[in-house]
């Protein structure tokens, strides 16, 4: 098989929870050791940072890449998911896995990853893991796929864990509680290893502060923590509370490496250019100001739309497209009545059918037409605006997926 042929065979034969949603999830760690067994255990032979969190992962872990890219050191990435090219979960020094090792991998383990019906995810892992073994990386920045406990990522043992927030998101998997779903992310703490909080609330503080007396590991809260405010080449506002976590986990890294102020500076304000990061508060037009964001969620949207109002415009427009699990009740509520939308199905299977988000919409005042796709859509809305409007394009990763 070709490249284009494998990345067909993966997505066709194996439940992957980005195109099917719930039947895509395992609630158990089993297939990831068995297959960490038959890579003769990777995961044993790097060392890493260990990010989860319902959102800000990407950023977090990219912003730490790129530092310790400054510094000098060769470093993977591993996120999800990917918005053009598979490839982009599977980064070392911002450079894409080749399409070869790619090949190659699954031809190795084809029958392996059939025999045991291996997941996309958990495949996927195994994948990352082998590469930056036989790369010879000198540390690993390893972004969560869901939840933590139970994620495929979670045999490694990291040098510092970081959780960025917790916040409503994948609950008819992680639970319907804060607490659950804090309990979930907390999965990743291990024992004697110092972890990292982004954000939290009383009621999360006290699941993660169990945990860590639990595993006898050092936590740091990082918005408590006073840190010197570096500028970023990421712009949301939400990066603020991200800078801050960086910071801390770096601190802690500084045990194991040299990492100079100078490469701190640049590692943040060069992000985008060292790890091809994109989707996060992502300008892509002036006059009208285009914005692309991959908030999806309650908890990440109520930043961005307040960010939103922040800006001057005559008239805001929304290119809007969801998922079919998504709860619209938890998430339409916090769009404006004052703008106009252009709603889309992302091409994905588990796109919500757009007749049906224009008409849940159309209960929280949100008035607009339907598109039959997120480029037209997004045309349209090019077309009705003057220079001095906003559009905002997003509601979900696959729709900022079709622009960016």
């Amino acid at each position: 098989m070709n490249y284009q042929e494998t990345i067909s065979w993966m997505f066709a034969q194996l439940p992957m929870y980005q195109q099917q949603g719930a039947s895509a999830y395992k609630k158990d760690l089993t297939n990831t050791i068995l297959l960490a067994n038959h890579l003769d255990n990777p995961e044993k032979k790097i060392k890493a940072v260990h990010v989860a969190g319902t959102n800000g992962k990407g950023s977090t872990s990219s912003m730490i890449a790129s530092i310790l890219q400054e510094s000098g050191l060769k470093v993977g990435l591993y996120t999800s998911p990917h918005l053009k090219d598979f490839r982009e979960r599977i980064k070392i020094n911002g450079e894409m896995i080749s399409e070869d090792f790619v090949v190659k991998f699954i031809q190795q383990n084809k029958s392996f990853f059939e025999e045991n019906s291996l997941s996309f995810f958990e495949m996927t892992v195994g994948l990352a893991f082998d590469y930056f073994v036989k790369e010879s990386v000198d540390i690993a920045v390893i972004e969560v796929g869901m939840g933590g406990r139970l994620d495929s990522t979670n045999i490694i043992t990291p040098l510092v864990s970081v959780i960025t927030n917790i916040g409503f998101d994948h609950t008819q998997f992680l639970g319907n509680t804060i607490e659950a779903i804090a309990g979930e992310k907390a999965g990743i703490i291990k024992s004697k290893i110092p972890v990292v909080v982004g954000e939290y609330t009383e009621e999360t503080k006290k699941v993660f502060l169990a945990k860590a007396e639990e595993c006898k590991s050092n936590i740091y809260f990082a918005s408590d923590l006073i840190q010197e405010d570096y500028p970023s080449g990421l712009l949301g506002d939400y990066q603020i509370h991200n800078k801050k976590t960086v910071l801390q986990a770096i601190k802690l890294l500084k045990q194991h490496f040299q990492i100079s102020a100078d490469e701190v500076k640049n590692g943040l304000l060069n992000v985008v250019q060292n790890t091809g990061l994109l989707g996060r508060w992502q300008q892509i037009h002036s006059n009208p100001k285009v914005i692309c964001d991959t908030a999806h969620n309650s908890h990440g949207l109520k930043i961005v739309l307040n960010q939103i109002q922040k800006e001057k415009f005559n008239q805001l427009h929304f290119v809007l497209g969801v998922v079919n699990d998504k709860d619209l009740e938890d998430i339409l509520p916090l769009f404006p009545k004052n703008a106009k939308y252009y709603f889309s199905k992302p091409n994905v299977p588990r796109g919500l059918d757009t007749a049906v988000l224009k008409e849940k919409a159309e209960v929280y005042g949100l008035i607009g037409f339907v598109y039959n796709s997120i480029s037209e859509a997004y045309e349209e809305a090019l077309k009705a605006s003057t220079e001095n409007d906003f559009i905002y394009i997003g509601g979900s990763t696959f729709v900022v997926a079709e622009i960016v």
